[in-house]
């Protein structure tokens, strides 16, 4: 059976790029018989509000969208990421780091899918790891984990290359987990069978693939859907303030005839459909 979700953060309004994401989410679950959840990725310390969350559930009903099972709230799992990074650390792979951003972009000499490759200065340093995030060793998470594959639904079988995103943080000094980790663990204690989300992260399900063959966890099928953007390539983003669907919900917009429209590649002005694996930022 088809378990799917849909996973925002409550640190802003949802907009149409969120309201695609969940559409495709909950359309391939209804379509197979399957099941579709809800899970609310709370752990981003004080942006994520849950006044917030409650309007993203009263947007997807509006979209005529209904989640199978009670709300999942990622904060009731920080016992199970820190778990998971005890493990990690005993097999020898993570490491402290106190880096700036500012130290990292200025000794940094190469670019991986988020930017600026971390140029291991902490690694094999004996430093205090108060306050410090965490990284993984990723030639040894590598060598340990060994050849690996995955499959996208759209895209077909895939080689694991994790060895693109370099040392990546997995304990952030700000959260008790960063999305690679909390994601995949998140995935695999819902039971998700097939991981729908945007092109944009096609590049970190190589990152969760490793994770999920150190961890010995079941691995799922992605789907790795299309993103709205506007017409100089972005993608639709909180922090550049997107029409939201509450505006539009609470303008009296008709929120299943908005679902209808983007099901069917019907969008306003000024917006497109990209298919393509990852998009402008």
């Amino acid at each position: 059976m088809i378990r799917t979700r849909f996973a925002p953060s409550p640190n802003g309004l949802l907009h149409l790029g969120h309201a695609y994401a969940a559409i495709v989410a909950h359309d391939l679950a209804r379509q197979h018989g399957g099941e579709f959840l809800l899970r609310i990725e709370d752990i981003d310390g004080t942006r994520s509000r849950p006044e917030l969350a409650e309007a993203m559930m009263a947007d997807l009903q509006w979209l005529g969208l209904s989640w199978d099972g009670p709300v999942v709230w990622q904060s009731s799992r920080l016992d199970s990421y820190g778990a998971a990074a005890d493990r990690l650390r005993a097999m020898g792979l993570l490491y402290p780091c106190c880096c700036t951003r500012a130290q990292i972009a200025a000794a940094a000499t190469s670019h991986g899918p988020d930017g600026l490759l971390y140029p291991g200065t902490c690694r094999g340093r004996n430093i205090d790891s108060a306050g410090a995030a965490w990284r993984l060793n990723m030639a040894r998470a590598v060598e340990i984990a060994g050849p690996l594959v995955w499959e996208d639904a759209l895209a077909g079988p895939q080689a694991a290359t994790p060895e693109i995103f370099g040392d990546i943080v997995l304990l952030r000094k700000e959260a008790p987990a960063s999305y690679h980790l909390a994601a995949t663990l998140d995935d695999a204690a819902d039971g998700i069978t097939l991981v729908t989300r945007g092109a944009d992260l096609f590049a970190a399900s190589h990152v969760h693939r490793l994770l999920q063959a150190l961890l010995d966890l079941p691995v799922p099928r992605w789907h790795h859907h299309g993103l709205i953007v506007e017409t100089d390539g972005r993608k639709l983003a909180k922090r550049r303030g997107s029409p939201s669907l509450a505006d539009m919900r609470r303008g009296g917009a008709d929120g299943r005839a908005l679902a209808d429209d983007l099901r069917h590649g019907r969008l306003p002005a000024g917006l497109s459909l990209i298919t393509g694996i990852g998009c402008v930022s």
